[in-house]
């Protein structure tokens, strides 16, 4: 084997010494300009503490039936509100509300009510001896008497009203049925067959209620929608301010079926049939007064109702006093009036989110344990009210406990856990939206993140501002977005099972749900540990409102 000259030493080790040290200075170089080329091998470590295992122990918990859908407001919101506040508990989060986990914050419920509906000592029952139409406002009667006013007609030929003041009063109208003689004239024929505009000649005459005869009452029950009681419009208690549900200041109408109007009529002597028919034998008008015990009270009730959103608050070094936020909403739409399984648990919508945030704790945590915390500090934040219009979200974005202007970014997480139609072939993906919205530094951000960890298909379809479907609004981010905060939202799409009974944890791919909780994470760490916050250049689009 033929040896290596050395005819000139010292110069051969001085340009092969050279030549190392330029390779040095520019792998140095590169490694300064160009973090993404490189994995951090701590990030790497802690990334794993987000696993399958603890992912499917925490969501299993989450949207089992004894939590009943977590609705805002109910028992079931209350008991998961619990369960995370006890997990960021024991993983050492700091309290960061006065010291509590819970951000409490008032709602209103305007909830339909039938509280009574009784005549002559019955008792009636709602959307079975009769219904409303609309949903009418809290109204409160107790009367001794009726006024029956046949058809309600009133025109040249014929007036059931004439003479009679039924302003205040409880009126009983025949509905449906045909009135006298429809052929006497054209406009006797005109107010026959108009019911609503003899309803509305009436609701115009001022009476306190209008009990209308509908023959069909069971027909239209089971056809339409008629309202049901129990289920409300919730919105933020704000001072002096109601629904606009509550502003309505319409006569209420309860249809009522022919054995309901005989009930009132009792003491007429009488029968419906009886009165209806002497109208139409004489052509005269029957309006009388007739003496009762009824007494009413139903409508739109404005309720208060408890919520609250749960943080938890890991603190940075040298950098702490500017705050990251990793979010999700662990609310969801909660038991259906109707179907054999009537809870919706909402595993993936958003028990998936609400998962990956208690682990995305565990991972940042355990680091700064074994001292790489993050130098930003960063917010661990699920709230509610997200499927009531993302309510908890605007409660913090209007009553932040850290300041907005510190807040550097919001990575908001609601559903992560399946794959929608769109991408059976391929599920290892993610639906990412809004990350160039407001910063291009984001954008590059979670693009490296992702290039150099995760590799997942990244889909901007629902990033396109002319998505018709707009997600870009549908989630909590929006509530930081519009104080231009940059966002980044994950998700996973629509599929059959959305806001369905059927979105159960036994449907949900843990792999694929800790893979892009993983994303957030490579995202959320690159976030928190950089020399620069993220530069907000981009000039938001959005509409005032949501």
């Amino acid at each position: 084997m033929q040896l290596v000259s050395t005819k000139y030493p010292a110069k051969i080790f001085y340009r092969l010494s050279m030549i190392f040290k330029k390779a040095l200075l520019w792998f140095f170089a590169i490694g300064i300009s160009l973090p993404g080329f490189a994995q951090d091998i701590t990030a790497a470590k802690f990334a794993k503490r987000i696993s399958t295992s603890d992912a499917k122990k925490h969501l299993t918990i989450l949207s089992s039936d004894e939590f009943e859908g977590r609705e805002t407001g109910k028992p079931g919101a209350e008991k998961a509100a619990n369960y995370i506040a006890e997990q960021f508990k024991r993983l050492g989060l700091q309290a960061p509300v006065n010291g509590s986990y819970f951000q409490n914050f008032p709602l209103v419920e305007n909830v339909f009510e039938v509280k009574s509906f009784n005549i002559n000592g019955k008792a009636l029952n709602y959307a079975k001896d009769f219904y409303f139409s609309t949903i009418p406002n809290a109204t409160t009667l107790k009367t001794d008497e009726i006024v029956y006013i046949g058809y309600g007609i009133d025109n040249e030929t014929y007036n059931d009203l004439e003479g009679t003041d039924i302003a205040g009063k409880v009126v009983l109208l025949i509905n449906k049925d045909e009135p006298i003689d429809k052929n006497k004239t054209e406009e006797a024929t005109d107010w026959s067959t108009n019911s609503l505009k003899r309803i509305n000649y009436i609701q115009n005459k001022n009476p306190a209620l209008i009990l209308a005869v509908n023959p069909d009452v069971n027909e239209a029950i089971e056809n339409y929608k008629i309202s049901f009681p129990g289920k409300g419009k919730l919105s933020i208690k704000k001072p002096n301010s109601l629904s606009s549900l509550t502003q309505i200041q319409t006569v209420p109408v309860a249809y009522i079926s022919r054995a309901v109007a005989g009930l009132f009529l009792k003491n007429s002597a009488k029968t419906y049939e009886d009165l209806k028919a002497s109208i139409n034998e004489s052509s005269e008008p029957k309006t009388q007064t007739v003496k009762v015990d009824f007494n009413a009270d139903f409508g739109i009730y404005a309720k208060e109702v408890n919520s609250k959103n749960v943080l938890g608050f890991l603190p940075g070094t040298d950098l702490k006093d500017e705050i990251l936020v990793l979010s999700a909403h662990y609310d969801h739409i909660g038991i259906s009036e109707t179907g054999t399984d009537k809870i919706n648990n909402g595993a993936d919508d958003d028990g998936s989110g609400t998962t990956a945030v208690i682990e995305l704790a565990r991972a940042f945590t355990k680091a700064k344990k074994k001292g790489k915390g993050p130098r930003r500090s960063i917010l661990f934040m699920t709230v509610s009210g997200e499927e009531k219009g993302l309510l908890g979200s605007e409660w913090y974005s209007e009553h932040p406990v850290f300041p907005l202007s510190q807040t550097i970014t919001d990575l908001n997480i609601d559903m992560i856990g399946r794959v929608d139609p769109d991408h059976t072939a391929n599920p290892y993906y993610c639906y990412l939206i809004g990350s160039d919205k407001l910063s291009t530094d984001l954008h590059k951000i979670s693009e490296n993140a992702n290039s150099i960890y995760t590799k997942l298909s990244i889909d901007y379809k629902f990033n396109d501002p002319n998505d018709p479907e707009r997600i870009y609004y549908r989630s909590d981010h929006y509530n930081f977005a519009k104080h231009n905060i940059p966002i980044i939202f994950y998700f996973n799409g629509i599929h059959e099972d959305y806001h369905k009974p059927s979105d159960e944890v036994s449907k949900i791919n843990f792999n694929l749900l800790v893979k892009r909780a993983q994303l957030v994470y490579y995202t959320g760490w690159d976030l928190a540990n950089r020399n620069k916050r993220p530069v907000v250049d981009v000039k938001s689009d959005m509409p005032a409102k949501r």
